[in-house]
């Protein structure tokens, strides 16, 4: 059984979300807070394994939190469930930590049990719309400064995993085996001086500016 908590400052929506989120065999809400600073006390005190962050808050925002919920806690799960789908506020989102990115309108409470599930194994969930904003910033990158380091098969592994795909997923899209794609990232990751699927995100975003 998953831990989750939720920051939103929506009553109802808050609620809706919890009730969910009870419903789920899996999971369960440990909290539910209407504000960061809220989130900010009592989050690294009950320890959930994953949070559900909204991004427009009352006082600080989603992405200031998720920035220090990080810090606090180095290897929590930090989902983004929010109506707000601006390329800035996505790669700001991600660049604090994030781990997913969901647009609420787009996401069933079915798909958000799914997305909770994809994170705890390790993927980015990401709604569909998202994920096609993040990759167009790959394609746009082109020969950016550092990516020449990366072969082609390596910058298609390192686009799949921005879609939130998991290893296997990767290794069975473009038709080559786990311990392959196993090289290609210790490859991406060792290229781009990063040690992890979100640093090589964030890095690659970086690379844009």
């Amino acid at each position: 059984m998953h831990t989750v908590a939720i920051v939103e400052d929506n009553a109802d929506l808050r609620e809706l979300l919890a009730r969910q989120l009870q419903r789920c065999h899996a999971l369960t809400c440990c909290g539910a807070y209407a504000d960061a600073e809220q989130a900010l006390r009592e989050i690294p005190r009950r320890k959930p394994a994953i949070v559900l962050m909204d991004i427009k808050l009352p006082g600080m925002d989603g992405i200031a939190c998720t920035r220090q919920l990080r810090k606090a806690l180095p290897n929590l799960n930090i989902v983004m469930l929010t109506e707000h789908g601006d390329s800035d506020l996505i790669f700001e989102a991600l660049k604090a930590g994030a781990n997913g990115y969901l647009l609420r309108k787009h996401t069933t409470s079915d798909q958000i049990e799914q997305a909770l599930a994809e994170v705890m194994a390790g993927g980015s969930p990401m709604t569909p719309h998202i994920a096609r904003k993040v990759v167009n910033y790959f394609q746009q990158l082109g020969n950016a400064p550092g990516l020449e380091k990366l072969t082609s098969r390596e910058k298609q592994v390192l686009a799949c995993l921005v879609e939130g795909w998991l290893y296997k997923e990767i290794a069975h899209r473009l038709s080559i085996s786990l311990d392959t794609t196993r090289k290609h990232l210790c490859n991406i990751y060792r290229k781009l001086q990063v040690s992890s699927r979100t640093e090589a995100v964030v890095k690659y975003l970086r690379l844009k500016v």
